[in-house]
């Protein structure tokens, strides 16, 4: 962006840097259209602001402002801190904002609002219009330095022209800290196989569900951290929503100092369910650290939230999914606004693993959009009658799929019209049962478990370690009495509601889309049922998020080519949980691993390692790739240690893995490090890209291709065609080839620095080119063939291509096909083979 010189923000590989003008001299923009883009650069920049028509700068002038400074050095100094894209608090020296009133005067507030949130834009000929939506309003400056709000009009006279002086002495706008140095690790190419860390399952704007009134704190705020993670104690009317505690809803007080930022007293807590815990400064931190790929479930739960009487907006979960919907996408935007302009953030909502791998691979991370709610699609049950129909699937699917939505759960907390539900175990499975009859007509319809009662519902979280969904049990426990719940059978227990027809058919179509499908929560006979359903399309698209899953149906998700993805919870627990479950994996997958943190939920966090002084984590430590080095992160006045506070917040994720090091090893880091990977290589099957790239034996050589490995195709092309190869190194994809004597030959597309293939080789002895092929004799390739480098002969075949022959030891080693515009002398054939391994 022209317009601003040297000064403004910088983006230095993912680090915002405040430039300064060395002689204060003002930013103009570049000339174009009469009203250009939003300054988005102007971001975290510290400037005096001009007045083009007095040629004098803003002051405060008492309660008030005047544009009578006159040069940069005695004016305002600004701190531009971004509310949204192209919107703007201009942040004064006394940490006090720029405001205008009603009567189109200029004030000063103490804290950010509507009156302060002011739009700059860049205009044709130099200079920047700085607007007050809130007021429909322009600022104006008079030939006297004298300022106010006029109308907003076309006028584009030098009265409503300002300009941007870069300066020093800006007062710092509060912010938490991440506490990681070292820039974030990309691929080797935007095709390329992906690294770092995967969450199936999380709640990013959980800050919205039942009735928005449950959860204290929020992932952004347009004005800051005080007003995204506020003090809890009572409410704030700024936001539209009442902070009333948990605890004070139930009857009780807050055991503690509820105050959030700056001092953090009580909250954020591994163990604290009611307040926020994914902040988007701790997010990043996470991403910094290693994240690469999450999937955001939007969330709600009608009963529960019927039954709060605290609320900001309707109880209907799907309104709630719309609602969250739109928040995920503003915080996107507001991430963007920080990081510099559209695209610019870490923060990308991706729609399919085409766009999820690019993103990763330009080091950023990669967002999903699921649901889980306990009526989907507004597909409840009452009395054993169904309160949808098949069309109501269809639009709704539709809607959502429109929206983004990639991966769903069928149920949650409750029965519903589509499937059982697992239930509760202990005290929570006693009182959501109670919910469970009101939200319903009946209780829930527990018997023994057939067979060898390894799989079981309502029990199956009742493990030491693991505390589940502890604030269901609260709400309902504290507002709803519990009803006479049947006497059941003995344990173990198994909900005898499966899966129903309409079910089915919702798994039938989000199969069509090529959705990822979440069996968790599911009764056992409901996920049996519906893994059948999978199973008989031969879907891979499937994957258990967060542990709401029976032992049977892990090997079952790794058969068709699923992810599993257990719950975070203790780094212990999730030790075993890892080496249990790897041993289910089916050899035929890429193996990764990921976790499912469900923060924001209804369950709690890892706490800390109780025998964490036997080998703590050490600050600082490396990240999993050794790029960053991540030191103790502070927010506001707490500085938090993983030793001491496990994970507090999401910003502790790469802390809780550097304990999992701690406890199992390098082995484990590495396996999660091929989480995303897996991920996308399970949806890319769900997407139609076929799952087996491995070559056939026999196949010829054409002009241009190997079958359907094809030179110039593009790396999504190719995939389509040939299907997902074994290795994607670089700019190299590798498949091998059919056959029990081809169990040492591949077949390699090397690509182009423009990402299309330019070569592709075989050591098969089963491949011909121009009818020569692998082991025949030296002497019959040179009658045939032109020298092309040593060890190289070459035939040109027309139509930008040929085909190359590798001779070693008499005989032919291998046989490849290259456009001619990436092999146009032996050296640039020389540097495709040696990426293929031939040289």
């Amino acid at each position: 962006m022209g317009f601003l010189g040297k000064g403004g923000a910088r983006l230095r590989r993912g680090l915002i840097v405040v430039g300064v003008l060395g002689a204060a001299g003002p930013l103009i923009a570049t000339a174009g259209a009469a009203e250009q883009a939003p300054a988005y650069e102007l971001v975290h920049g510290c400037y005096a602001v001009q007045a083009k028509a007095a040629g004098t700068y803003l002051q405060q002038d008492g309660a008030g402002w005047n544009a009578a400074a006159k040069d940069a050095g005695t004016a305002e100094p600004f701190r531009m801190q971004a509310t949204a894209l192209g919107r703007f608090l201009f942040f004064g020296k006394g940490s006090d904002f720029l405001a205008g009133t009603s009567g189109g005067a200029l004030a000063t507030e103490q804290a950010g609002s509507e009156t302060s949130d002011w739009k700059v834009t860049a205009l044709e000929g130099g200079g920047f219009r700085i607007s007050l939506p809130a007021a429909g309003r322009t600022l104006s400056a008079g030939p006297d330095g004298s300022l106010s709000l006029v109308a907003d009009t076309t006028d584009r006279s030098d009265a409503t022209t300002f300009l941007f002086a870069a300066r020093e002495g800006c007062a710092v706008f509060p912010e938490i800290t991440t506490n990681v140095k070292g820039d974030p690790s990309r691929g080797a190419t935007e095709y390329s196989e992906t690294r770092g860390f995967l969450d199936g399952h999380l709640h990013h704007m959980a800050f919205e569900f039942l009735g928005g009134s449950v959860h204290c704190g929020r992932p952004w705020h347009r004005y800051g951290v005080a007003r995204a993670l506020p003090d809890c104690n009572g409410s704030d009317p700024a936001n539209g929503i009442g902070r009333v505690p948990v605890a004070a809803a139930l009857g009780g007080t807050p055991s503690a100092d509820q105050v959030g930022w700056p001092t953090f007293n009580s909250w954020p807590k591994y163990d604290e369910l009611a307040y926020e815990g994914t902040y988007w400064k701790w997010m990043e931190r996470a991403w910094q650290g290693g994240l690469r790929l999450f999937t955001n479930l939007l969330v709600d739960n009608a009963a529960l939230c019927d039954i709060y009487p605290f609320k900001a907006h309707s109880c209907n979960e799907m309104d709630t999914v719309r609602l969250e919907l739109k928040r995920t996408f503003e915080l996107q935007d507001y991430i963007d606004a920080q990081y510099g302009g559209p695209g610019k953030g870490f923060y990308r909502i991706v729609k399919d693993p085409i766009e999820a791998r690019k993103v990763i691979n330009d080091g950023k991370l990669a967002v999903i959009l699921g649901i889980e709610i306990s009526s989907l699609f507004n597909c409840g049950v009452y009395n054993d009658q169904p309160q949808c129909d098949r069309a109501q699937i269809d639009a709704q699917l539709n809607e959502m799929h429109n929206a983004g939505v990639r991966q769903m759960e069928l149920v949650n907390k409750f029965d519903n019209a589509l499937a059982g539900v697992a239930g509760d175990a202990g005290e929570t499975g006693l009182l959501v049962n109670s919910a469970n009859k009101m939200k319903t007509g009946k209780f829930w319809d527990f018997q023994t478990c057939p067979g060898d009662g390894h799989d079981h519902d309502r029990e199956q979280f009742a493990v030491p370690g693991y505390s589940r969904d502890e604030l269901a049990g609260q709400l309902v426990g504290g507002l709803v009495p519990a009803g006479a719940a049947p006497v059941y059978p003995a344990a173990p227990h198994c909900n005898t509601r499966g899966l129903s027809a309409l079910g089915a058919f919702l798994i039938r179509r989000m199969m069509e889309k090529g959705m990822l499908f979440d069996p968790d929560h599911m009764s056992v006979l409901a996920r049996d049922q519906a893994l059948t359903v999978i199973e008989s399309g031969d879907y891979s698209g499937v994957l258990s998020s967060h542990s709401w899953s029976d032992p049977s149906s892990l090997p079952r998700i790794y058969r068709q080519g699923g992810v599993v993805t257990p719950y975070a919870g203790s780094s212990s627990g999730f030790v075993s949980a890892w080496k249990d479950i790897k041993k289910q994996a089916d050899p035929r997958y890429y193996f990764g691993f990921g976790y499912g943190a469900d923060m924001n939920g209804f369950g709690t966090q890892g706490p800390p390692r109780p025998n964490a002084t036997e080998n703590p984590v050490t600050y600082p430590f490396k990240s999993f790739d050794g790029r960053q080095t991540i030191d103790k992160q502070v927010s506001g006045q707490q500085e938090y240690d993983i030793n001491v506070d496990g994970v507090a917040h999401y910003g502790l994720y790469p802390d809780w893995i550097e304990d999992l090091r701690k406890i199992a090893g390098d082995g484990i880091i590495e396996d999660m490090a091929r989480g995303p990977e897996a991920f996308l290589q399970t949806w890319e099957r769900a997407v139609g890209i076929p799952a087996d790239g491995t070559r056939p034996k026999g196949s010829t050589f054409a002009r241009r291709s190997l079958g359907a490995v094809q030179v110039h195709d593009t790396w999504e092309r190719l995939l389509r065609r040939a299907g997902q190869p074994d290795r994607r190194l670089g700019r190299v994809y590798t498949y091998g080839v059919a056959g029990a004597k081809n169990a040492k030959a591949r077949v390699r597309a090397v690509f182009t620095r423009r990402g299309r293939v330019g070569l592709v080789t075989s050591t098969s002895k089963d491949h011909r080119a121009g009818g020569l092929r692998v082991g025949d004799r030296a002497s019959k390739v040179r009658g045939r063939t032109i020298p092309f480098g040593p060890g190289v002969r070459a035939r040109k075949l027309g139509r930008g291509a040929m085909y190359l022959y590798g001779v070693r030891s008499g005989k032919v080693a291998w046989v490849a096909v290259t456009a001619t515009s990436v092999a146009k002398t032996p050296a640039g054939a020389k540097r495709y083979l040696k990426l293929a391994g031939l040289r």
